[in-house]
């Protein structure tokens, strides 16, 4: 009878199943890779409180109680001084370059107004542009005034132990100063929704044509490789501008986020970061065998792009490893330039240095990509 369950059957349907899946080993790899991938980027990666983050000092004042603070500094393991700098346009131009997270400024005659009692005021700026990267570091300096001069303050100087404390931290969240999260996370949206719609419409779209037929009648056309590409590209470019238009507005009229730099030149940079996740869109349709192939694929890039770009966790609480694993993808750069054009009104200077990595990987993924494509379907 039909209805009654074989044994034969259902090992045949097994044994099916296992053959069907040691064929299609890109699959297999997938499903073993991606669990693997995450459970790597989670465990080791992922910080929520980063530490020895990057500061610069500019210290007018030499006193031992200047240097007390410096070294007290040091001891909460989140600041990490990385440059002294002599003016605060220097300083400004780390911070708004994104090379320090801190600028610690100790004014002239910081011992000479301690010792009067005037309470003196120690400036902490920091890049407040992710919240999440600062807040921790900030909260540990909420006790530091009443405990970092102890043993400094002996003697006829003991009075000054007293409340209030004998010097006041004045701390500058620059760009955010109110630690609005959606100024970090609304312009970084706009890399995440590209890196995934672009590089699955594209790979999606040449695999459909390989699964449909109709590449053949392509491949018969005298039309060369970069053409293919290129013909296929500029669509998804201009999707593309829609959607960034799309989340222009609505960050500017839903979410407040403002927009202090070139609209213009934020163009152009995207432009660049849609060139090259395109790129890796068409890269993987020369590998994906079909549709769920060329879906795997866009998921295995999207997963670590997400992680360790700095869009959910901050960047620089990530292992050393995984900041250069980070530094090759696009995402990052782009997270980087959107955020100090937006945020800071960073210019063109600011922006190159996150500019010629784009650059680089666009064409080092288009290279392989034309190398990959073939004008036979063998």
């Amino acid at each position: 009878m039909m209805g009654m369950f074989s044994w034969a059957r259902f090992i045949a349907v097994l044994v099916k199943e296992f053959i069907q899946m040691r064929r299609d080993r890109l699959t297999f790899a997938m499903m073993v890779g991606i669990p693997m991938i995450q459970l790597v980027l989670f465990g080791f990666a992922i910080n929520t409180d980063p530490k020895h983050l990057p500061t610069a000092l500019v210290m007018a004042d030499q006193s031992p109680f200047s240097r007390s603070v410096l070294a007290a500094l040091s001891n909460t393991d989140y600041f990490q001084l990385v440059k002294v700098v002599n003016t605060e346009r220097e300083a400004e131009l780390l911070v708004s370059e994104g090379d320090v997270q801190f600028v610690v400024s100790i004014p002239e005659g910081f011992a000479r107004q301690l010792v009067r009692g005037e309470r003196p005021a120690l400036l902490i700026e920091a890049d407040a542009t992710d919240p999440a990267a600062t807040s921790n570091a900030i909260a540990a300096l909420s006790t530091l005034s009443q405990t970092v001069l102890t043993r400094d303050l002996g003697g006829a100087l003991t009075k000054l132990q007293s409340a209030p404390a004998p010097f006041d931290v004045r701390i500058h969240r620059r760009y955010n100063p109110e630690g609005i999260t959606q100024y970090n996370i609304v312009p970084g949206l706009m890399g995440v929704i590209l890196t995934m719609t672009m590089i699955m419409m594209t790979a999606l779209a040449m695999t459909r044509e390989r699964e449909r037929g109709t590449m053949e009648s392509l491949l018969a056309t005298p039309v060369r490789p970069l053409e293919v590409m290129i013909g296929k590209i500029i669509p998804y470019i201009l999707v593309g501008y829609i959607q960034v238009t799309l989340i222009l507005l609505v960050s500017r009229f839903v979410f407040g986020v403002p927009m202090q730099g070139s609209l213009i030149l934020l163009l152009g940079c995207i432009l660049i970061f849609m060139l090259a996740n395109l790129s890796v869109g068409m890269l993987f349709s020369t590998i994906a065998k079909n549709q769920m192939q060329a879906m795997q694929m866009t998921f295995f890039f999207f997963l670590p792009s997400i992680l360790l770009s700095g869009f959910m966790f901050p960047f620089r609480g990530m292992p050393h490893w995984a900041q250069h694993v980070g530094e090759i993808l696009p995402l990052t750069h782009l997270l980087r330039i959107v955020r100090g054009i937006l945020l800071k009104g960073n210019g063109l200077h600011d922006t190159l240095p996150h500019l010629g990595p784009l650059l680089l990987f666009m064409l080092v993924v288009i290279l392989i990509g034309l190398k990959r494509y073939r004008r036979t379907l063998d």
